[in-house]
């Protein structure tokens, strides 16, 4: 029997059907060990030695591994064709070693780029040894992570309150973040219009031209900067006759998109379909292990960890037979495209995301998949077509225009494109992060030289200049690939990790800096300065390159690196916290105190109005604190306001009925309304103003003066329940909104809007609730979402809302979702892997609860005997005598 390893049991089941009985393939469920989580699992002071650790489940596997392997004639080792998979297979080695599982049976490394049978097949018989410079590359790169992570963050505990931990590569995403709010912040708009005049042909074709010259002199896009100067412009061109003075149309050539490597296919996926890089990973993890056809799984797609843009031969040639089959033959190059990658080394799989059959089209599985897995599929395949398609051939005109106005002599401009044939865009058009306003596209009709127009109107409008849009999850993707910061597998959890740390937030799809998140980059910036230059991280990430190359030596990186990190790491230890927030706040000080529209000190407190407001830093993060503490206690957020005050609050106006302000602020559990401010009673004590919390999905911006009243009334009576005449009550508590009547809870579904939510509805959802108020539920449960039955085990499987977060339950074992996933976004097959791994680790109706990571216990020192003289030694008290006993008991009893 030869023994194959590959790392998901889905894989494990897929491939042991294609190699027969002569094989046992069994799973390593990813990563078997990992550098335990604490001080000296890398030691630099000893060769940068590194102390691995295997988890109970993953020892537990190896012991299954190990037994198997003891009785085989030969050891497979099938784990992904990347980094991470070498680094998979090198670790199950080296414990089936350590085991002395391992006698005389040989060793092979086989990868294959897809699941498919002949895939499978052909890699067995390719077999090679472990790649020791992949392993190195691989070791290198998890010893930068931690040394980086065990150092810097006990530092940051000490020195910067509220910062969890900070990461070698998420660090420098954090600050490309950062440093583009602060570009936002301090960038100035500019006025500046544009004029367009409406012409017509002889003919009554219409089309528009632009404003480009005036009296021998070019006007560019900013240069009309005021109401006046464009008036002037327009009362010109009002009076102007328009005559053409030249047509030029120029061919060109569009080629298509090369195929999809992993960062591509992420940004697509996040501008096409809204999917978190996070998200699309995981769909295209299960496309790449395959889905049931006709009692068979196969693979649809390649793996799609990778940086290289080539795809097989064989794959060219049916590609090029679908586009003859499907689109003729003028759609089909004359000779295959060849892509190449533009990294500068490649370090993983080398082809390109691509269908494992490109002749089974979108619609042939769409079927067979849930709506995410064939969107995704669906954009590779198109991708992948069109990517060998024929280029698109366009005609691109320019008519410039002379406008005669008196004496002057205007010049405008008109711009088009007219595609003469469509080639790859008849299949294929990428999409962009921000569009720029660009008339290239537009079609101009039929003109000569010397022809005269006709004028139909002017059109002068006012425009300001925009600041730099923020970064979304595709376009910083894109910019860390610029830059060479990180890798293909890298990508999805760097962005995971900066928002489940608190350091960023996503709005409107766009990327926010948090405050916490702010103040870690200034405080990196100030005292580690070479760690976060995006030269420095790529230069690494290249230096990790050339060790997978075995061009370099692993440690000797980890030396360079080390010497000069430690000793920066020893400089920051000596100071005091009062000098890192100084100098926090000095860097800061743009970002917290803009200067006001009213001239005035924008440091001056504007509670006490003598001290002076700074940074301060607080067991949960910075803020923004008065000088005459604990005199005067005002405190805001750090983050400021569009008027440059106010911080976390922005005033919406006065209640109608008590007259007091009403305002949306920013606090330690996220953001909620106030009426009014804190008071005095009579007695002196404080009386806190009425809050309400914002509902779940209501940005603070989206906040109006109508809608906060309402919120700041509940609870509200609804009416009266038809059968009792008893009042039913809508409010928002612990668990979100709900309805009651009597002592019986409902909750609302998170769609439905608790400000307009009517009696008949309110009616329907008590009675249900009484119907089904599940059994060992607390009040307000969420009776779940049914997903569908298990697609393999049977039974329903239900997304639900928790107090722990929402999590799915099949037959008693549930499992937490992904922060990006909810009920409502949740597939039943994302839903059933879920489960299923829970079920594989043992998890059972608990594993909703967040539990603490079990520490080891700390090992026991060797008994000492005391050296304390007998006398010193304290006396045991002697034995109580009966009578007292008697005493006792008698008085016990009474």
């Amino acid at each position: 029997m030869k023994i194959v390893v590959v790392e998901s049991p889905a894989k494990a089941k897929t491939i042991n059907k294609y190699l027969g009985p002569g094989y046992e393939v069994l799973a390593s469920f990813g990563h078997v060990r990992d550098l335990p989580a604490k001080d000296g699992s890398v030691d630099p002071d000893d060769d940068f030695r590194m102390i691995w650790e295997v988890d109970d489940k993953s020892a537990k596997r190896l012991n299954d591994i190990a037994r198997a392997v003891k009785g085989a004639e030969k050891l497979i080792l099938a784990t992904d064709p990347d980094r991470e998979g070498e680094a998979i297979s090198w670790h199950v080695l080296e414990v089936l070693k350590e085991k002395n599982a391992l006698k005389k049976q040989p060793v092979e490394r086989v990868v294959f780029n897809a699941i498919t049978k002949q895939a499978v097949t052909e890699a067995m018989k390719n077999p090679r040894q472990i790649d020791g410079a992949l392993v190195d590359a691989y070791l290198a790169r998890r010893a930068l992570d931690y040394l980086v992570g065990f150092t810097l963050s006990p530092v940051l505990w000490r020195k910067l309150p509220g910062s969890r931990s900070a990461g070698r590569v998420q660090s420098v995403a954090l600050r490309l973040v950062s440093d583009r709010e602060l570009e936002i912040e301090k960038f100035v708009a500019k006025e500046y219009w544009s004029l367009i005049a409406k012409l017509a042909t002889t003919r009554g074709d219409t089309f528009e031209a632009r404003l480009v010259g005036a009296d021998g002199q070019k006007i560019q896009r900013l240069d009309i900067g005021s109401g006046q100067q464009a008036e002037d412009f327009k009362r010109a061109l009002e009076a102007a006759a328009f005559t053409v003075n030249s047509v030029e149309a120029k061919p060109a050539r569009r080629n298509p998109y090369p195929p999809f490597m992993t960062s591509t296919l992420q940004q697509e996926a996040s501008r096409k379909f809204g999917f978190a890089p996070a998200h699309s990973m995981r769909i295209a993890q299960r496309l790449y292990e395959g889905i049931d056809i006709g009692g068979e799984t196969v693979g649809l797609i390649t793996y799609m960890r990778t940086d290289g843009v080539d795809i097989a031969p064989e794959a060219i040639a049916s590609a090029r037979g679908v586009i003859q089959a499907d689109y003729g033959a003028k759609y089909v190059p004359s000779s295959p495209r060849q892509y190449v990658s533009k990294a500068k080394t490649a370090q993983e799989a080398h082809e390109a995301i691509r269908p494992t059959d490109l002749t089974r089209r979108p619609g042939d599985v769409k079927k067979l998949l849930e709506p995410d897995q064939a969107k995704l599929y669906e954009l590779i395949w198109l991708r992948t077509i069109a990517s060998q398609m024929e280029s698109a051939e366009l005609e691109r005109t320019t008519v410039d225009i002379t406008a005669k106005a008196g004496s002057r002599t205007i010049d405008l401009r008109a711009n088009g494109t007219v595609v003469k044939f469509d080639g790859f865009l008849t299949l294929y058009t990428e999409d962009q992060d921000d569009k720029d306003d660009d008339d290239d596209s537009r079609r101009l009709p039929a003109m000569a030289a010397g022809e005269a127009l006709q004028k139909r109107g002017i059109d002068a409008t006012q425009h300001f200049t925009e600041p730099p849009p923020r970064y979304s999850e595709a376009s910083l993707v894109k910019r860390m690939e610029e830059l060479g910061i990180g890798r293909p597998s890298t990508y999805a959890s760097i962005l995971q990790v900066l928002r489940d740390r608190g350091y960023v937030r996503l709005d409107k799809k766009r990327l926010v800096p948090e405050d916490k998140g702010r103040v870690l980059t200034a405080f990196l910036e100030n005292f580690f300065a070479r760690y976060v230059e995006y030269d420095f991280t790529a230069n690494l990430e290249e230096q990790l390159d050339l060790i997978s190359n075995n061009e370099i030596a692993w440690k000797d990186v980890l030396r360079d690196f080390w010497t000069g990190f430690i000793g920066a790491v020893g400089e920051i230890k000596e100071l005091r916290i009062t000098q890192v927030i100084d100098a926090l706040d000095a860097m800061l000080a743009p970002h917290l105190f803009p200067p006001r529209a009213d001239g005035t000190d924008p440091r001056k407190c504007p509670n006490c109005e003598s001290g002076k407001i700074g940074l301060k830093l607080g067991r949960f993060g910075g803020f923004i604190g008065c000088s005459n503490y604990p005199e005067c206690k005002f405190t805001r957020q750090l983050t400021v306001g569009a008027d440059g005050a106010g911080g976390g609050m922005r005033k919406l106006g006065e209640d109608p009925e008590s007259g007091l302000e009403v305002t949306v602020r920013s606090g330690r559990f996220g953001s909620y309304l106030q009426l009014g401010e804190a008071t005095k009673d009579e007695a002196g004590e404080a009386v806190k103003p009425k809050r309400a919390s914002l509902p779940k999905g209501v940005s603070p911006d989206d906040m109006d003066l109508e809608r906060a009243v309402k919120l700041l009334a509940l609870p509200r009576t609804i009416g009266k329940h038809p059968d009792d005449g008893e009042d039913i009550i809508a409010g928002v508590g612990r668990f979100g909104p709900y309805v009651k009547h009597g002592k019986t809870y409902a909750n609302i579904d998170a769609s439905e809007d608790i400000l307009a939510i009517g009696l008949n509805r309110a009616v329907t959802l008590i009675e249900e609730k009484k119907l089904n108020p599940g059994k060992g539920r607390r009040f307000g449960a969420d009776p779940g979402k049914q997903l569908g039955e298990h697609p393999q085990k049977g039974g329903m499987i239900l997304a639900k809302n928790g107090r722990y977060g929402p999590y799915v339950s099949h037959n008693g074992v549930n499992a937490n979702l992904p922060n990006e996933k909810t009920p409502e976004t949740i597939t039943l097959d994302e839903a059933a892997a879920l489960v299923d791994a829970r079920a594989e680790h043992g998890g059972g109706s608990s594993s909703r609860r967040k539990k603490p990571v079990r520490k080891e216990p700390a090992k026991k020192a060797p008994a000492v005997k005391s050296a304390m003289p007998l006398a010193a030694k304290p006396k045991k008290r002697a034995a109580a005598s009966p009578a007292k006993v008697a005493r006792k008991s008698k008085a016990a009893a009474k």
